[in-house]
């Protein structure tokens, strides 16, 4: 075990965690290893390892309720500046996105073309995209008529049970992006993937607006940590 304050840089170096990486693979570093290079560079009281020790405390040593925290929650560890904390979620949301096919959260393009084939696949996709999420979140995936996807988007956010997506504005974004297609979608924080009357009640005006302009509601999913829930796989659509 190394002292306490004792610089990395003085370490032995198959315990330096660059190094580390460097000489086996980024599998052999552990949670804390890779966070300290990110973080690069300690303070006088603790080196970046214990830093980076102290941040996953931050999140009860979860990384996926480390990806929950915001800029200001990681700056509430003692060393952890504004430049460290963006540089950390920006590795998160990397992460998210590798998950997510490549999809940027929020974004107005798709970095990866990602055709819809199956439910399985796109659902998958959004539990990366929206499993830090604590509320309610409705979004879509909107599609050209080969079914790769255009753009994505996060239409609304709600509260800890529900959300309120508006089928103008769904169906504006869609005729925006020149789609022909989509996939609705939000995700049940309370881990549920039973739709209830008032999911059911949106996708018929999300089809019925959508109908119109002759674009076709591809699915409607459902996401949590348990899984997923399809309206086409149901055949309710």
């Amino acid at each position: 075990m190394q002292a306490k304050n004792y610089p990395i840089k003085h370490w032995a170096e198959d315990d330096r965690p660059r190094e580390k990486l460097l000489s086996k693979n980024p599998y052999a570093l552990s949670n804390s290893e890779l966070l300290a290079i990110l973080i690069n560079n300690g303070t006088r009281e603790k080196n970046a390892l214990e830093l980076a020790r102290d941040v996953l405390r931050l999140g009860d040593d979860n990384l996926d309720q480390l990806g929950r925290l915001s800029v200001s929650n990681l700056m509430e560890v003692r060393g952890i500046g504004q430049a460290k904390a963006i540089t950390i979620m920006a590795a998160l949301e990397l992460g998210r996105r590798r998950e997510g096919h490549g999809i940027s959260r929020n974004s107005s393009e798709a970095k990866k073309q990602l055709r819809v084939k199956d439910s399985r696949e796109v659902a998958h996709c959004f539990q990366g995209l929206l499993k830090d999420h604590s509320h309610e979140v409705f979004a879509v995936l909107f599609l050209n008529r080969s079914n790769r996807v255009k753009r994505f988007e996060i239409i609304s956010e709600g509260g800890s049970t529900a959300t309120i997506a508006d089928p103008r504005i769904i169906v504006r974004r869609a005729l925006e992006s020149n789609a022909s297609g989509m996939v609705l979608c939000h995700n049940h924080p309370s881990g549920s993937l039973r739709p209830s009357k008032a999911d059911e009640e949106i996708t018929t005006k999300i089809k019925g607006a959508a109908r119109y302009f002759d674009i076709k509601i591809v699915d409607h999913l459902i996401v949590s940590s348990e899984g997923y829930y399809s309206f086409a796989d149901e055949g309710l659509l």
